[in-house]
């Protein structure tokens, strides 16, 4: 079992509240800043929660952070 950060990726309107729950918040409002969030995450990061706009910027073949599990919320 891996144990990591969770990291919560998205629009600052929907991904500030997960800090409350321990989570750390990358905020991105714009496609760019979402890859360069995700280009940002740390080795030790685990899971990454998208938003939905956030998953689409980054596509399904984001390179990188092999062995992270990506999960989308919903809308």
């Amino acid at each position: 079992m891996r144990v990591g950060l969770v990291v919560v990726l998205g629009e600052a309107a929907r991904v500030t509240s997960f800090a409350l729950g321990g989570a750390t918040v990358v905020t991105a409002e714009d496609p760019d800043a979402v890859r360069r969030g995700w280009e940002a995450l740390p080795d030790e990061v685990a899971v990454v929660v998208l938003t939905e706009r956030a998953a689409a910027a980054l596509g399904p073949d984001a390179a990188g952070h092999e062995g992270t599990l990506r999960v989308v919320m919903p809308a």
